[in-house]
């Protein structure tokens, strides 16, 4: 199919209902609005269920009840919005049913601003609701990747019974960019054994996420931990950029790791051996691939618009062998490639050391730069 130019928002949106999104459940809250906006005309326009909530805990709850059905069923929400949903999200996964939720962050905490952020890392990725769980954590870097990780979202929560993060930023969903969408697929026929049909003979059918004999919910729990082990085995996603030769590793997922590839071509153009590994799944995260880069590694740069959410992730996998550093922007800044261009040639003059703590040194630097504000 051709491409068309596209905003990110209505990419995934259009992408869903290509893939065979039957039900939606949102409340609208700025940056993510467009997706919303754009599935309120063209769902019903399909026959399909889409529903503008109170609130975004309500619009959680409604998901978890029509994901009992079988039926692809998405929502989607901005940073504070996605904080309100997360005991649903628990209560999704308790249930073992499959669901996509979209986060297209903003800067915080609190009510923040609406500039793009990589703020929600440790909530989708380290957690989220209670419980012991894990999400699958999509990071798209472009619209197209938006596109594509849209479809495999689906495609995952349904393999696996899981609930799915495509996890954005603000400027990736405002972004237009060209894109190539999906020809629509044929919808789904009939439902999965588990799912609650209401069909008169087949049996009763119970989905809950109550489990009062600790024993039974110990069983549920390993069983949840033995499928992510087959979810890390099997699902692991990332793109490598001039890694063969690389002396020095950037790493840096979606936006981040977008603008961090400018620099790094532009460092490789000045004679730095310089490459990007940029995770596309976040969870499970490319620790072997991490893992086989150490050796020939002599530093790690971490590249982030937060304060070093996916630094704690490297340092556990580099333990100290390898000198790992760290730049970030937070609350909504974005990095300028000529910035992280400095950071990358500072590496290679050999501003780097295994001693200390590397954000303690981004600190520093931080607020020589722009000061604290007090």
């Amino acid at each position: 199919m051709a491409k068309e130019l596209i905003k990110g928002n209505v990419a995934v949106a259009e992408t869903a209902i290509r893939v065979g999104l039957w039900s939606y459940f949102g409340y609208p809250i700025t940056p993510q609005t467009e997706l919303l906006e754009h599935l309120s005309a063209r769902m019903p326009e399909l026959g399909r269920a889409f529903v503008q909530a109170e609130s975004e805990l309500g619009a959680i709850n409604m998901v978890y009840g029509a994901a009992c059905t079988g039926h692809r069923v998405m929502t989607s929400s901005s940073s504070p919005g996605v904080s309100l949903m997360m005991e649903g999200v628990s209560y999704i996964v308790g249930t073992d049913l499959p669901a996509v939720f979209v986060n297209v962050m903003r800067g915080g905490p609190g009510l923040g601003n609406i500039a793009p952020s990589q703020g929600d890392y440790n909530q989708v990725v380290h957690g989220g609701g209670h419980g012991e769980y894990r999400l699958i954590v999509l990071a798209p870097a472009s619209v197209q990747e938006a596109v594509d990780m849209t479809g495999l979202a689906f495609d995952l929560a349904e393999k696996y019974r899981s609930v799915v993060c495509i996890l954005m930023d603000g400027s990736l969903g405002q972004m237009m960019e060209p894109a190539e969408l999906p020809p629509f697929a044929p919808m789904q026929g009939g439902q999965p054994d588990w799912a609650l049909a209401g069909i008169p003979g087949r049996g009763k059918h119970v989905l809950t996420s109550i489990n009062i004999d600790a024993p039974t919910q110990e069983r549920f729990n390993l069983r949840q931990e033995l499928k992510w082990q087959e979810i890390r085995k099997n699902e692991v996603r990332y793109k490598g950029y001039y890694l063969e030769d690389a002396e020095y590793i950037v790493v840096g997922f979606g936006t981040a790791g977008r603008i961090s590839l400018s620099a790094v071509r532009t460092a490789r153009e000045r004679g730095v051996k310089v490459g990007l590994l940029r995770p596309i799944t976040l969870a499970p995260f490319p620790e072997n691939e991490l893992e086989a880069l150490v050796p020939q590694a002599k530093a790690f740069l971490v590249i982030e618009m937060n304060n070093g959410m996916m630094l704690d992730d490297v340092l556990k996998i580099v333990k100290g062998r390898k000198p790992v550093e760290f730049t970030g922007r937070m609350g909504g800044m974005v990095p300028y490639p000529d910035d992280l261009e400095d950071e990358i040639m500072a590496l290679a003059a050999g501003r780097y050391t295994v001693e200390g703590s590397p954000r303690d040194r981004w600190l520093t630097r931080l607020t020589e730069k722009i000061g604290t504000g007090a």
